[in-house]
């Protein structure tokens, strides 16, 4: 069965008991472990490092021996209670394994197993959604209120606060993942200290989420029609070992923020009334320029522009050809797009 938004966190604090297996995937890995271990943590209490009661299996023991599976699931623990069966960096090639076992199901186990990033039609996902006894749950990154809170959660368990301005910014350079999100908080809350407050200039000036800062500047780039710095902010990214697909999915979270807004303006609303509607909002050193691209980008055009992305990241998953290539191409035909009399004076960065 498929697991939706809306019942994820009262699934992960008690999972039906009728469930078999329960696959957690999405593109955020550190979101992915956590959950992964939460989820066994409702079976195994703290312990997880218990031999008897957890056995962790990698995707490539399983693929060369299928049966290792239903062995693992059907085995009784030496000290009594339930067990659990971990699945590392499972994939499709695990789809038929999961298939023939719910087919005939044994043991009381409990499988959980972790993933990447799956698309709608992968065979794996397919295969835990249309069993009864098995779960697929995803993992995106944080955004929005999404992220907001968990910032609010992280700081709050360490005993700190953030002022507004620090919010804003830690909404706008973190959340690429979970785990990453998580540490830096951990170091800025150590970085205040008594203080026990997080103001702008703490978060400016300890927090390190440089891929997202990178990936704003291309967004950034695009909307300008400032090829020059698009090209510079590409060889960034990929030199960090950002890939095509979640700089795509970046630029779109952007030009759909452009979209809401203009929308609203559309429907007679201020920019300053649309522009404070967002969630995370803006922070306050790009709002001019987000602004001075709503000019360049009616929702029409922005439309459009998700569009084209959105066939880039299904052609990268489908053509074969290189990815960087697809994403380099596509991005600067979006940015050459903008027309020059509308494109702002460039800055030097």
């Amino acid at each position: 069965m498929k697991i939706k938004p809306s019942q994820i966190a009262a699934f992960l604090d008690k999972p039906d008991e009728h469930l078999r297996a329960i696959l957690v995937y999405g593109p955020d890995g550190g979101l992915v472990c956590e959950r992964v271990e939460r989820l066994a943590r409702t079976v195994l209490g703290d312990d997880l490092a218990d031999p008897f009661r957890c056995v962790t299996l990698y995707a490539e023991t399983l693929a060369g021996d299928p049966l290792r599976l239903a062995d693992e699931v059907a085995a009784l623990s030496l000290t009594g209670g339930r067990r659990v069966v971990l699945i590392r960096e499972a994939g499709d090639s695990l789809a038929s394994v999961f298939k023939a076992f719910f087919s005939d199901p044994l043991g009381d186990s409990l499988i959980v197993a972790e993933a990447g990033e799956l698309p709608k039609r992968s065979s794996l996902r397919k295969a835990f959604e249309d069993c009864s006894e098995a779960a697929a749950l995803p993992c995106y990154t944080d955004e929005g209120t999404g992220l907001a809170s968990v910032i609010e959660e992280t700081l709050r368990d360490q005993g700190v606060t953030a002022s507004r301005e620090a919010m804003v910014y830690l909404s706008n350079s973190l959340g690429s993942d979970r785990s990453i999100t998580r540490a830096e908080l951990v170091k800025l809350a150590l970085y205040v200290g008594d203080k026990g407050k997080v103001e702008l200039d703490d978060a400016m000036a300890c927090t390190t989420d440089s891929s997202a800062l990178s990936l704003d500047d291309v967004a950034y780039a695009v909307g300008n029609g400032d090829v020059a710095l698009l090209e510079k902010s590409l060889e960034r990214v990929f030199l960090e070992g950002v890939s095509p697909i979640q700089l795509f999915r970046w630029t779109a979270g952007y030009f759909r923020r452009l979209h809401f807004v203009g929308s609203q303006m559309a429907q007679g609303m201020t920019v300053d009334g649309a522009m404070a509607k967002l969630k995370p909002p803006l922070f306050f050193k790009v709002k001019d320029k987000f602004r001075s691209q709503l000019r360049m980008w009616p929702p029409e055009r922005v439309a459009g522009a998700l569009e084209r992305l959105m066939d880039a990241e299904r052609d990268c998953k489908t053509t074969g050809f290189p990815a960087e290539t697809i994403c380099h191409r596509t991005l600067l035909a979006l940015a050459a797009s903008v027309r020059p009399a509308a494109r702002p004076p460039r800055t030097t960065r």
